[in-house]
């Protein structure tokens, strides 16, 4: 077929806006887009269903991604039980990762201006609207309750606004931030929004001056949050961690996330007994650094029992209302001289610490993609939750279909 000069400058032109992210690009390594979004809805009060849409126009600060997986984070499970937000029908899931399959025009780094392309692997972070404040190497300035995140969003005419889909529309427009992590596993893309929790929780503990390399540390609670919490003391070379929980499965899993000595709460009568077997862990020591993980009311009660005169204290099991503890605050906090911070989420730049947590983890073997014990596709996702909700696995995923 004969073209003329300006029909081959016009192809010339295309295929360099593509590679320059200077126009509309579309991704083949995928196939072809679908003309619908398969999206997994809460619709009622546990009760998760897939809907399908017409698929969302890519504007011009957009970014279309087909989703490979997504974590179901503690947050979800409780969405899918109470619904604490009020955000019922909603697209839910906020830990997952996905292919670049198109990018408008405006499009060329991501929030840390690292060059992206279509065939990317990409994470999203918050959604910072248009509030200024909130920046991207200022830990503290301010808290980031108010900015929002993709799988925790009121429904509206896009609909592709969570995670479990097998498409995600991430929209400039909105304020979004995103990584482009295309070095990672795919399991470790999916764990970067719980370890980033972590990494924060862990960067307001150093705030106190308190925690350091010889460091006694109690973590409370082992489930994922305990566990990542574990991983990421270690991997700062943190040699001494007691954890504590009931479940001995997930004690013994901890011992290979870098615990070196555990305490099952059911073994002992009452919060003395068990306070004496944290100290006996620690060889006759109370801890020097807590770290709370439960979101349990009577586990916050109880760490401060397990922390020495002078210690520290992080609390961050609480990530929506869990009910009122009891303490004391002359025995607990003020004759201990204790210093306590809390922690909630994260902040960008501590996802971008996390990227290189998840690598220094695999360096040094601690077994981080175990801690997905469960893999469903799309297709079964109120099986997924039923699973989540269950607490008889760690992380649970909704995957697409060709990688569940």
């Amino acid at each position: 077929m004969e073209m003329n000069a300006a029909q081959v400058e016009a192809i010339v032109k295309s295929v360099l806006n593509n590679l320059n992210g200077d126009g509309p690009s579309t991704g083949t390594a995928s196939g072809p887009i679908p003309s619908t979004v398969k999206v997994g809805f809460l619709t009622q009060l546990g009760k998760m269903e897939v809907k399908e849409y017409p698929m969302p126009e890519v504007g011009d600060d957009d970014l279309l991604v087909k989703v490979e997986g997504c974590g179901i984070c503690g947050t979800d499970v409780h969405e899918y039980k109470r619904d604490p937000f009020s955000l019922i029908p909603v697209a839910l899931g906020h830990e997952g990762t996905g292919e670049i399959v198109k990018m408008g025009k405006n499009v060329k780094v991501d929030s840390a201006g690292k060059p992206v392309h279509v065939g990317d692997k990409i994470v999203t972070c918050m959604i910072f609207k248009d509030d200024p404040e909130i920046t991207m190497f200022d830990l503290n300035k301010k808290n980031v309750g108010g900015a929002d995140v993709y799988g925790l969003l009121p429904d509206d005419d896009v609909h592709a606004n969570g995670w479990f889909a097998n498409y995600i529309l991430v929209r400039g427009g909105l304020g979004s931030t995103f990584f482009n992590v295309s070095e990672l596993d795919l399991d470790s893309r999916i764990l970067i929004e719980p370890c980033a929790v972590l990494i924060h929780a862990v960067e307001r503990a150093k705030s106190t001056g308190i925690l350091r390399f010889n460091s006694r540390v109690v973590v409370q609670g082992c489930g994922p949050i305990g566990l990542i919490c574990v991983a990421v003391l270690k991997t700062l070379g943190i040699q001494n961690i007691v954890t504590v929980d009931g479940n001995p499965q997930r004690l013994e899993f901890s011992k290979r996330l870098g615990a070196t000595g555990t305490a099952n709460f059911k073994d002992f009568d009452g919060i003395e007994g068990l306070t004496k077997g944290v100290y006996d862990a620690f060889g006759g020591h109370l801890a020097d650094f807590g770290f709370q993980c439960t979101g349990s009311p009577a586990g916050h009660s109880n760490i401060y029992k397990f922390i020495r005169n002078g210690g520290g204290l992080c609390e961050l099991g609480f990530f929506i209302n869990g009910g009122d503890a009891t303490i004391n605050p002359h025995f607990d906090i003020c004759s201990k001289e204790l210093t306590e911070v809390g922690s909630w989420v994260y902040t960008l730049r501590d996802y971008v610490t996390t990227f290189d947590f998840l690598k220094g983890a695999k360096a040094i073997g601690l077994p981080m993609n175990e801690l997905i014990t469960d893999k469903y596709p799309l297709s079964r996702i109120d099986e997924a939750f039923q699973k989540a909700a269950s607490m008889t696995g760690l992380k649970i995923a909704v995957m697409a279909e060709e990688l569940a």
